[in-house]
């Protein structure tokens, strides 16, 4: 059964991010070293919003809109996470989106997924 995640899969999504860029979380000590939010009125497999990382963008938000190349799928938490980059922007590749979310994605196991995986 297909996760909720990859219903936005090469779709238009619009995102509030409720942790901009430059961020500290609120339980944890790391900064988010890109925006990232959730996608409003869904529901995800932790309960909470479908959450994402925006991006592209080297400023802190609070909405905006792009399209979904990939999900990070976690192995070990039933938490998926979209990829959103703005329109303008060609792509990131695995390894980009790797690096660009290492500053959480350091504590679980994840797979990115692809439309044409």
């Amino acid at each position: 059964m297909p996760s909720l995640a990859e219903n936005y899969l090469e779709k238009n999504v619009d995102l509030i991010i409720d942790r901009p860029l430059g961020a500290k979380h609120p339980k944890h000590d790391f900064i988010y070293e890109v925006n990232y939010g959730y996608v409003p009125n869904t529901v995800s497999g932790d309960g909470e919003e479908l959450d994402a990382y925006f991006l592209g963008v080297d400023q802190p938000l609070d909405r905006v809109g792009g399209k979904c190349i990939a999900i990070i799928h976690r192995l070990d938490d039933d938490d998926d996470k979209l990829i959103v980059i703005p329109e303008n922007i060609k792509d990131f590749t695995d390894e980009e989106i790797q690096r660009l979310t290492n500053f959480q994605e350091k504590f679980f196991k994840s797979v990115i997924i692809r439309k044409s995986n």
